[in-house]
């Protein structure tokens, strides 16, 4: 069985820095498909209560057998479906989600998307410093936040984000907002590693380091992203893709290979993919 690293966040908490999502993975099937990654090795399951699926991924986590221990779960406040959150509205929010899920603790807790429209990010991190002090979250961070919202947060709390997760891959590879986070101490993890559908896996310059390696071109992507210390969550309904996204423990990239990758994402075919956090509301 694969075992991925960890990495230690910035409260010393050891995350593993490969882990499975469950994105867009209607909640009839999550039971299904996080059952069998956990059967494949992940220890690593990141949702949120957009999603739809906290329920499904519970009764996985409870049917597995792993001991709670060994598993480190992520879900998300979905702060974009009210235009006000205060203390109690975050705690209820948080609250649904441990029932949901069936748990008492959650690893890491995260404000879904910044929504700097609506400026109430700030409110909520008030609440998320008093989850972590209570430890029913090991950790929380954001998501989606880009240098300006990271260096507001930094102006109110001292409580450092402990990971932002944000979309990341070699086509929109974020090199100043993951030098921001060297540089104040926050993991990041990428969302939508692979890109989004078929064009970057089919790209001459992935497909090349691929064949040279004898490795899929998922694989050298999410190598790629280890390589850079990016925490990362591949998602599939797929077993034999499961089983294949956290098979890249047993070869390495070299310089030429990410040199190649690096490239992609200053090329024409570099762009953001997904929605823009500075825009981005509902």
């Amino acid at each position: 069985m694969n075992q991925a690293p960890t990495v230690k966040l910035n409260n010393g908490t050891l995350m593993p820095q490969l882990g499975f999502g469950v994105w867009q993975v209607p909640d009839d099937e999550a039971e299904r498909v996080v059952e069998a990654a956990l059967e494949a090795g992940y220890r690593s399951v990141d949702t949120a209560a957009a999603y739809g699926n906290e329920e499904g991924t519970g009764r996985a986590i409870a049917r597995s057998g792993v001991p709670r221990a060994e598993l480190f779960v992520t879900t998300k406040l979905w702060n974009v479906k009210t235009r006000s959150w205060d203390r109690d509205g975050v705690l209820r929010a948080f609250d649904g989600s441990l029932d949901r899920l069936g748990l008492d603790r959650l690893d890491l807790y995260l404000i879904h998307w910044p929504r700097p429209m609506r400026d109430d990010f700030l409110t909520i991190w008030r609440t998320f410093e008093e989850i972590a002090a209570s430890g029913r979250a090991r950790a929380v961070g954001v998501s989606n936040f880009r240098p300006v919202d990271l260096e507001r947060l930094a102006e109110v709390s001292a409580l450092v984000p402990a990971v932002n997760q944000i979309e990341l891959h070699p086509l929109f590879p974020q090199t100043e907002l993951r030098a921001l986070h060297a540089r104040l101490g926050i993991t990041t993890e990428a969302w939508s590693p692979l890109g989004q559908g078929k064009e970057l896996l089919s790209l001459p310059a992935v497909t090349a380091v691929a064949a040279k390696h004898g490795r899929s071109a998922a694989q050298v992507v999410l190598r790629w992203h280890l390589h850079h210390g990016t925490v990362v969550i591949p998602k599939s309904v797929t077993p034999e893709r499961i089983r294949e996204n956290l098979d890249v423990f047993g070869f390495e990239l070299d310089a030429a290979d990410l040199a190649a990758l690096d490239a992609l994402g200053s090329g024409p075919e570099g762009r953001r993919l997904g929605p823009d956090p500075a825009e981005f509301d509902i």
